[in-house]
């Protein structure tokens, strides 16, 4: 166990991490706004009209080849994943304001680290849009994201609690071998449930 830490903690380090993250209690609930608790609780329903919304636009096809990523019902034991480094890709489903109801962005590059306080965290380090926060155990097959997001690639990581127009909760889950997803209901812009796709 010691060594598995240490071993993160070394790919942590060699991120040349710029600011520390938040440390997380043990308890999502306890580190999240009201309203970001609201989001999640309306997780299905972001789903149910993200999906309905981007095939009745005509992606329907698009959607279905994404296999795994799309499928709400796919949700895997050990959803903990494993420090190191990720391919990434974001997923837009449906609009809140009649926008692209399907957007699927190319790979970038994402990281899965400990801090040295033990706290798992989730970074998208490449890209427009970059994702970063802490991963909280919450059920068997899920676990719970709370982070924000930075915009342009002159932004530093992004904080939770800072602005809530960045603020950003979601659920990470396994959806295969090696592979992940992490779906955002509601976020504040462009779409109304965005996915994260991670593979090792």
């Amino acid at each position: 166990m010691r060594l598995a830490a240490a071993l993160a903690l070394s790919i942590f380090a060699a991120g040349s991490a710029s600011a520390a993250f938040a440390a997380a209690s043990g308890d999502w609930r306890a580190d999240a706004k009201p309203g970001d608790v609201r989001r999640l609780e309306r997780l299905d329903q972001a789903w149910s009209e993200a999906l309905a919304q981007a095939r009745a636009g005509g992606y329907g096809r698009q959607v279905k080849a994404l296999g795994a990523v799309t499928d709400p019902r796919v949700s895997l034991s050990r959803p903990q994943p494993t420090p190191g480094s990720y391919r990434c890709r974001t997923i837009k489903l449906g609009s809140p304001n009649n926008g692209l109801p399907f957007v699927a962005y190319g790979w970038f590059r994402c990281r899965v680290a400990l801090t040295p306080g033990g706290d798992l965290v989730l970074e998208k380090v490449t890209g427009s849009q970059r994702q970063s926060g802490n991963l909280y155990p919450e059920a068997p097959r899920r676990l719970v994201f709370l982070g924000a997001v930075a915009w342009g690639v002159d932004e530093g990581r992004a904080r939770y609690g800072r602005d809530s127009e960045r603020d950003q909760v979601g659920v990470f889950e396994r959806i295969g071998a090696g592979r992940y997803r992490l779906a955002l209901p509601w976020p504040k812009q462009e779409s109304k449930l965005d996915l994260l796709e991670l593979r090792r």
